[in-house]
């Protein structure tokens, strides 16, 4: 009996995000280990800002105490550096991203199990975000935190 579903559902969240691949952007799993100004990235699992990967609570389910549910959420970070010191190009890009994750976590012809994250939640949607931008060294940068919720059955 599985404890929870919340490994499986960070497992097919970034398999999800990585394939296709999406143009220049590397999606990871945690935190990057290298320099991430060098291309856009998403990292499913970690946010800098914020001390857990998931946070989740379960309840007994309706049938009694054989099953319970889960509901919990995923926490991810897009990160985008333009080069420069214009910040729309770079906010531009975090939406354009932010919409890609959205879309993918969406159910479509091609990818009919995609709001349950290939079977391991009943649903999994994009529900909030917080836009950091500062300025570096290395010009204007751009950064959202973002949530997936999930809920599963156990």
């Amino acid at each position: 009996m599985k404890t929870s579903a919340v490994p499986a559902a960070i497992t097919q969240l970034v398999a999800i995000l990585q394939t296709p691949k999406i143009d220049n952007v590397d999606v990871i799993d945690g935190p990057p280990t290298d320099d991430v100004a060098m291309q856009d990235v998403i990292a499913i699992g970690w946010n800098p800002e914020a001390d857990q990967a998931a946070e989740l609570q379960q309840t007994f389910s309706s049938a009694g105490a054989r099953d319970r549910n889960e509901d919990f959420v995923i926490t991810g970070w897009i990160d985008v550096w333009s080069g420069d010191t214009v910040f729309a190009t770079a906010r531009d890009r975090v939406f354009e991203l932010l919409g890609v994750i959205e879309e993918r976590l969406r159910a479509t012809d091609l990818n009919r199990e995609a709001p349950t994250l290939n079977g391991t939640v009943q649903w999994a949607h994009l529900t909030g975000g917080a836009l950091r931008q500062s300025h570096t060294n290395q010009g204007a940068r751009v950064a959202l935190g973002f949530t997936v919720s999930c809920h599963a059955r156990i």
